[in-house]
């Protein structure tokens, strides 16, 4: 299997073109090359299903070998690689039902028109004993927006016993906030399947339009990760989304490796 590694602020993917394996991928197989002791490494694979001009369709792997509905990061590494295969400057990327059209900026930066998001109600649910407010948020995928310091050992503390709470049957990414001003958040993230992580475009993206709905700051937002900066731009509803992909390397796996 070739393959070429990217990253985004660090969330790094392998990326794939079904035309060129075998047989499509499995669960399995994702979890075996996602290892980071055991195979190659990365918080996920991006499984280009086709690939025609400049518009693509793209599954999104999760290092557990679950799928993703939308990577903010993952899509924005697709549409760099498309970009320059097709020699062309503006690409449309298809992820499950929703199509993201991406703008190549200067440098490594790619801005990309994520789409509708939705920010629900506050709400408080019970975590191991106590009482945790969240604000639900929908970027394609299921977020839980946490007021509270980034602090890495709560992040890792309540990362999972949110993600896995009864409240979300199909499981949850978390977001812990930090207003720093009107403009700027910094977030913590904890990723459905694949736990925490550097950075995560559709996490900023929840990130920031909580921050706004509920007046804790104002668009644009830049949100701070630890893995660097994105940008978040919001207009009635809907989400464009700025920051860097790069290329790391390509490779192959080994025969022995044996998908």
């Amino acid at each position: 299997m070739r393959f070429s590694k990217w990253h985004g602020l660090g969330n790094d993917y392998l990326l794939v073109e079904r035309a060129e394996l075998v047989s499509p991928l499995t669960p399995e197989q994702v979890r075996r090359v996602c290892d980071y002791h055991f195979g190659v490494g990365s918080d996920g694979i991006l499984e280009v299903l086709s690939a025609s001009g400049a518009h693509a369709e793209v599954l999104i792997w999760n290092p557990d070998g679950s799928t993703a509905e939308l990577s903010g990061n993952g899509t924005r590494i697709a549409a760099r690689w498309l970009a320059r295969k097709a020699r062309g400057d503006v690409v449309t990327i298809t992820v499950g039902p929703r199509e993201v059209v991406a703008r190549m900026r200067n440098g490594l930066d790619v801005e990309m028109d994520v789409g509708a998001v939705e920010v629900g109600e506050a709400e408080t649910i019970d975590v191991d004993g106590e009482s945790v407010e969240l604000t639900p948020v929908s970027v394609g995928n299921p977020h839980a927006v946490l007021r509270r310091d980034p602090d890495r050992a709560e992040l890792l503390r309540l990362g999972p016993l949110v993600e896995n709470h009864e409240r979300f049957p199909e499981r949850t990414n978390v977001q812990l906030v930090r207003v720093d001003r009107p403009h700027e958040l910094t977030v913590g993230v904890w990723e459905r399947g694949a736990g925490e992580t550097l950075s995560s475009g559709t996490s900023s993206v929840a990130a920031a339009a909580a921050a706004v709905a509920n007046g804790w700051c104002e668009p644009p937002v830049t949100v701070h990760l630890a893995g660097g900066d994105l940008l978040v731009e919001l207009t009635n509803g809907e989400a464009r989304l700025t920051g860097p992909a790069q290329e790391i390397f390509a490779g192959e796996l080994s025969e022995e490796f044996a998908l």
